[in-house]
């Protein structure tokens, strides 16, 4: 650990980077997938469980934790890591996106964003300012700058007007920010579908001289084939010697294919929140646990995973919990899928390390594609 925010490129194998980013509350190895703990909570996990499965770091919501118990609160019950008992790295995101999707009512100009509560239709004005003071009280040690997302499709001249909007309000959060040792701000890259916007975006971000960069408002609906198009317009202009960070990816085959194009930190709900609906991600493809086949299949999810979710519960209980509704059902998929994605990551950076990414990336696609058949 080091009481400066540091990022080390250890290893490059093609455009797949293995790296190590360092800070006081712990080193995050990267590629790094990172669970979302939206609340203060990994649904249906316990935090140690998280972190035995290997996570180095999760993310927290700045716009749910406002709402409630509320940030200040927050702070005077001894800070985020202190209230939820997670004394390592923890990411917030800026609250834009769930404005954007959650609030009932939102005015949006250059100051920032007003909006009303969806839990009690409270209003609550957010600026890039008011965004990182936010985090700040919380206590996060990777804080992301206020950004628009704007809903896609869209016209040009809407995805523009954000994204131009949104880089402005990144010099505001450079600004709020300061010197804050130890910990980093990131930028988003935003310019939705559109390449050359995407460019413009990271050239102006890039001139910010900030301490990471994320690229934002992908995996909403778009075809996947659109996101990798975008990543491969916008990497190539982000710095090497800065972390970069995919948000809201995804599958465990967005994240192959995009660890593949360069980057380093990934974040996501499918994994606790497709367990809690009966669906399974595995070394043989998806399971969907509810299915009939299931019913009377003693074999283990994965027999070779250390994870006694995946390992010791056959099949057949973990259909029967999922169709009689059993929260242990949600609980239990939750955490075989968590140990999935981690073993995953695992797997990946190991395979970097000693650059034989390319066959990693053929023989877990070819095991996907091949899927998992229940014996007759």
């Amino acid at each position: 650990m080091t009481e400066t925010f540091t990022f080390e490129l250890k290893n490059t194998d093609g455009k797949a980077r293995l790296g190590l980013v360092s800070m006081p509350r712990g080193e995050i190895r990267t590629p790094a997938f990172m669970p979302v703990g939206t609340v203060g909570t990994v649904k249906a996990m316990y935090l140690d469980q998280v972190r035995d499965l290997g996570a180095d770091i999760i993310l927290g919501n700045t716009y749910h934790l406002m709402l409630r118990p509320g940030a200040e609160r927050v702070a005077r019950l001894g800070g985020l890591h202190n209230l939820i008992r997670w004394p390592y790295p923890i990411l917030t995101d800026s609250g834009g996106f769930q404005v954007m999707s959650l609030a009932a009512l939102r005015k949006i100009d250059e100051q920032g964003v007003t909006f009303k509560s969806h839990v009690d239709g409270s209003l609550h004005e957010m600026s890039p300012e008011r965004s990182i003071e936010i985090q700040g009280v919380l206590d996060s040690d990777i804080q992301m700058q206020l950004d628009e997302c704007v809903r896609l499709p869209a016209e040009r001249d809407d995805i523009k007007r954000a994204m131009e909007m949104s880089v402005r309000w990144a010099e505001r959060c450079k600004v709020a920010f300061g010197d804050q040792p130890g910990k980093a701000m990131f930028g988003i890259v935003q310019g939705g579908d559109i390449p050359d916007l995407r460019v413009q975006s990271a050239e102006a971000l890039k001139s910010l001289d900030l301490k990471g960069y994320a690229v934002g408002g992908l995996a909403v609906g778009e075809p996947q084939a659109v996101m990798l198009d975008i990543l491969d317009a916008t990497l190539p202009v982000l710095p090497g010697n800065k972390p970069r960070y995919l948000m809201g990816v995804g599958t465990p085959d967005d994240i192959l294919k995009s660890v593949a194009r360069g980057i380093d930190m990934f974040d996501c709900v499918m994994p606790t929140r497709s367990g809690r609906h009966g669906l399974a991600f595995t070394r043989r493809g998806k399971v969907n646990i509810r299915n009939a086949r299931h019913a009377e299949d003693l074999r283990p999810l994965d027999e070779e995973s250390s994870c006694p979710a995946s390992r010791d519960y056959s099949r057949a209980y973990l259909h029967h919990l999922i169709r009689a509704n059993e929260s242990l059902g949600g609980m239990l998929l939750s955490w075989h899928n968590l140990a999935y994605y981690q073993e995953l990551m695992q797997g990946i950076r190991a395979a970097i390390a000693e650059n034989r990414f390319q066959a990693f990336y053929d023989e877990t696609i070819a095991t996907w594609e091949a899927g998992d058949i229940a014996p007759l």
